[in-house]
């Protein structure tokens, strides 16, 4: 089993793809943990808004890892051609859009967007408003996810432009795993 893994992956590989997986999870985890600190503080105190937030950072860590196994997994679909440094780039690459649009759906309900109601009326009256909605989805979704993966795939230069995000990036994931660690410190004093 660990040559399988071994033949894909480099134990660099491994934790740069866990860095990015990170990465979006916890920017976004933090920026709405400081978009709702003010009125929990005023609510509770500002003890009680900490011990939220290191909840979050908690939730988010579990997500990362959980991300980072689907993603790992799926790199066994890439070509067996491809060097380690290719896969771990694409991979990352798909992590990243698939988080842009993660952030996108929350972002549509924390703003409070929905349909118009000339749509909610032609889905009301369909035999299949799931399915329509399921496929409206994936023709706004594919052909963002689809047309930059081909077009990363034709270029060499992404994969080093990419290789040069994701240790920017990983700079900034390793100091949010601190605040996970600090987190779950204070997850374990406050339940003591």
């Amino acid at each position: 089993m660990a040559s399988v893994i071994t033949s894909r992956y480099s134990r660099q590989g491994l934790w740069s793809l866990f860095l990015i997986s990170a990465f979006p999870l916890h920017l976004w985890t933090l920026i709405l943990a400081f978009r709702d600190i003010s009125w929990l503080t005023e609510r509770t105190n500002a003890w009680d808004a900490i011990g939220v937030l290191s909840y979050g950072l908690l939730v988010a860590f579990v997500e990362s890892v959980v991300i980072f196994l689907v993603i790992a997994l799926l790199g066994f679909l890439t070509p067996r051609q491809w060097e380690s440094d290719r896969r771990i780039t694409f991979l990352a690459f798909l992590v990243l859009i698939t988080s842009v649009w993660a952030i996108i759906s929350q972002l549509l309900f924390l703003w409070n967007v929905s349909l118009p109601t000339w749509a909610i009326a032609y889905l009301r009256q369909s035999d299949h408003p799931v399915r329509i909605v399921y496929g409206a989805i994936l023709m706004v979704v594919m052909p963002t996810v689809l047309l930059p993966a081909y077009s990363f795939l034709r270029t060499k230069k992404a994969v080093t432009v990419m290789q040069d995000l994701m240790e920017r990036f990983s700079l900034l994931a390793m100091f949010y795993l601190f605040f996970d660690l600090l987190g779950v410190v204070i997850i374990v004093i406050r339940n003591l």
